[in-house]
């Protein structure tokens, strides 16, 4: 019999790329977006994805509409600011939390590392203390305080920050918004590696770990490790792919900036986005990386696609990269997929 997975927030990075690699697998799948909304033109065409326009406070016609759902995956993203953390993120995941339990699911959360504060270690485990003082952080871990509460099946699935899979990152919005220029701009330090998630091979173990969820217990936090990258490999390996595409001469180097803080801090007065960016700095600039041991020897291998391959990948994604790549890695290189 056919598995079936509810994706709520389908529409955005990791809820279609979440889609996409579970209807990979196999599965049927229901993807939520908001009513009047339509499914994006990337996935127009996909008929293994289903789509429900129907609004996530509306517990009854979103059970309806995902009759059989064994998964249900909480992919709505909101906007970055503190104001809207501070009262929409927890009536969300409560509406997440009422649609699961009455599919009799479980219920599937992207994690990240907001729940550390400033303090953390460099290497953050399952069991790592959440000392969190930002608004964001706090609501992170009031978050996953609330799904263990709740006694639904849940699993939190913690990874870094994200790239690939479309718009509204870090990597696009900043490191690589001048890449056709020569350009490179780092938000964090040249050599301070801090983690990231390329969004394909997350979600491929989002469902690994779905597939394997009759051993989950009721509440389970599993670390993703994905890369630890500082500004330094960045460079290395976006500087072949800038070259092949003629944004770098031959035998020049990638230019590399970093984010002009001090303008920043100033503008933070009056943009409440530039304001939640300034107050998750550190999160740029602290060394930290995830232990994903937990999660292998639950799952297995964690999927891990060669960094040139997966940046050759986001930037074609983001309608940048044109050209093949001589020698490019083949796709086995994606391992443990």
């Amino acid at each position: 019999m056919q598995n079936t997975v509810l994706i709520l927030g389908a529409r955005g990075r990791f809820g279609l790329t979440a889609a996409r690699a579970f209807a990979d697998a196999g599965w049927r799948v229901v993807g939520q977006m908001r009513p009047g909304d339509t499914a994006p033109a990337e996935a127009t065409h996909d008929a293994r994805i289903h789509w429900l326009g129907v609004h996530l406070n509306h517990t009854d016609a979103m059970v309806a509409g995902a009759q059989g759902a064994t998964v249900v995956v909480h992919a709505i993203n909101p906007a970055y600011t503190n104001q809207v953390w501070r009262t929409r993120v927890l009536p969300m995941l409560d509406a997440a939390i009422a649609i699961t339990r009455r599919l009799d699911a479980t219920l599937m959360l992207p994690g990240n590392i907001y729940n550390f504060g400033e303090d953390m270690p460099a290497l953050l485990s399952e069991d790592t203390p959440q000392q969190a003082r930002s608004v964001k952080g706090q609501v992170r871990i009031a978050m996953e305080a609330a799904l263990e509460r709740s006694g639904v099946r849940s699993v939190v699935i913690r990874a870094g920050n994200f790239f690939g899979g479309g718009r509204g990152t870090l990597f696009d919005s900043v490191m690589v918004k001048d890449i056709q220029k020569g350009r490179f701009t780092d938000a964090g330090l040249l050599h301070t590696p801090t983690a990231w998630a390329y969004l394909p091979d997350l979600a491929r173990t989002f469902v690994a770990v779905a597939r394997h969820r009759a051993q989950l217990k009721r509440f389970e936090v599993f670390h993703f490790a994905g890369y630890s990258l500082a500004g330094q490999q960045w460079l290395e390996a976006l500087e072949p792919l800038a070259r092949s595409q003629g944004w770098v001469k031959p035998g020049a180097k990638l230019k590399y900036s970093t984010l002009p803080w001090g303008i920043i801090r100033i503008g933070a007065w009056f943009n409440p986005t530039w304001a939640s960016l300034v107050e998750m700095r550190y999160l740029c600039i602290t060394p930290h990386a995830l232990a994903n041991d937990k999660l292998v020897a639950f799952m297995g291998p964690e999927p891990h696609t060669a960094l040139a391959l997966a940046l050759k990948t986001a930037l074609a994604d983001l309608g940048l990269f044109q050209k093949s790549l001589p020698n490019s890695p083949p796709a086995g290189l994606a391992r443990g997929v």
